[in-house]
């Protein structure tokens, strides 16, 4: 006679607890951020800094969009954009976003929600000097998130700032801006078997110098 207990459904729930160094820690979220971004440029094949960007229009209504990170200190988070597109006049309009980070090979995602800064003109200089040419004179020629008619009309704005500018530096358009984002609130989310998920929500204190944190329900 078989003698192994039988297993009802419910024992293998015990999974999604079993593995406790597996489990969101610490106290400083910037910290956490910085270890799993590192972890991510390991295992992600594309762009490990890649982020959704949301934002409001005049309406009230949600816009979302893929955009890079390209800077983040103990203050906050930082990306480049046009000005004038889509995001860039939601941004104008109201200087708050969220941001969000999903892993998909960690299993794992990052939300934030926060104030949004532009960044002093000398450190938008200097990020925009650093980009390789053909970026450079792609920000002069692309009016972004505005009608164009054609690929073939791209080109041709294209191939008249390449003449523009081929000889000497590129300045930086105007319009080209770099924003900060200062978060009020970090949530760290680990997939867990049977979606019992591992969240925990850091939020900034009123005198914006601590963190609170608290363990969320999946």
């Amino acid at each position: 006679m078989n003698d192994t207990p039988h297993k009802t459904p419910d024992d293998s729930i015990e999974a999604a607890f079993q593995d406790d160094e597996q489990t969101i820690t610490g106290e400083d979220p910037f910290l956490l951020f910085h270890e799993w971004l590192t972890l991510a440029g390991t295992k992600e094949p594309n762009d490990p800094n890649a982020m959704a960007l949301a934002t409001v229009d005049e309406h009230g209504l949600p816009d979302a969009r893929m955009v890079l990170l390209k800077g983040v200190d103990e203050t906050g988070f930082i990306f480049y954009t046009n000005s004038e597109s889509a995001k860039g006049r939601e941004l104008e309009g109201n200087m708050q976003a969220a941001l969000l980070f999903h892993w998909k090979s960690l299993r794992r995602q990052v939300r934030i929600r926060g104030r949004v800064s532009r960044l002093p003109a000398v450190d938008a200089d200097a990020y925009f000097d650093s980009r390789p040419r053909a970026s450079r004179i792609g920000a002069w020629a692309s009016q972004q998130s505005r009608p164009i008619a054609s690929r073939k009309a791209l080109w041709k704005a294209v191939t008249k700032e390449t003449a523009r500018f081929a000889i000497g530096p590129i300045p930086r358009p105007p319009y080209w801006n770099g924003y900060h984002v200062t978060p009020a609130s970090m949530e760290f989310w680990m997939d867990k078997p049977f979606r019992l998920h591992d969240r925990v929500l850091f939020t900034r204190t009123q005198d914006g110098q601590h963190w609170t944190t608290q363990r969320l329900f999946p």
